[in-house]
């Protein structure tokens, strides 16, 4: 169970790192706009979703990535701090102990 919740936490940590580098920022319009970039709009018009669509949709999934990634990692804190843990190293090591005895029937050396 934890394993899966760990790919799931990664595999979500990568996608919203890449989904917000996709991103662009909302000073990013007004420098395209000011440049002039292609009849006073800037490229947004050309985009596939519209002039708003890319970013909200961009926007909004990357609030579920989010969500989803708070939530693994709340649930992968519960469980670590529910797992049986041993405090030293020492009580995981089980020792048995052997007894070397000396067979009587051995002459004593000069």
């Amino acid at each position: 169970m934890d394993v899966l919740i760990l790919i799931v936490h990664v595999v979500v940590a990568l996608s919203l790192i890449g989904l917000i580098l996709i991103q662009h920022g909302k000073g990013a319009d007004a420098g395209a706009a000011a440049l002039g970039g292609g009849g006073g709009g800037g490229g947004a018009s050309s985009s596939l979703f519209g002039s708003q669509g890319a970013s909200s949709f961009l926007s909004r999934t990357s609030a579920i990535l989010a969500a989803i990634f708070f939530a693994t990692s709340l649930t992968l804190a519960y469980f670590s701090g529910t797992s049986d843990r041993v405090d030293s190293i020492t009580e995981m090591v089980t020792t048995t102990e052997t007894v070397e005895t000396v067979p009587a029937d051995l002459p004593e050396l000069p």
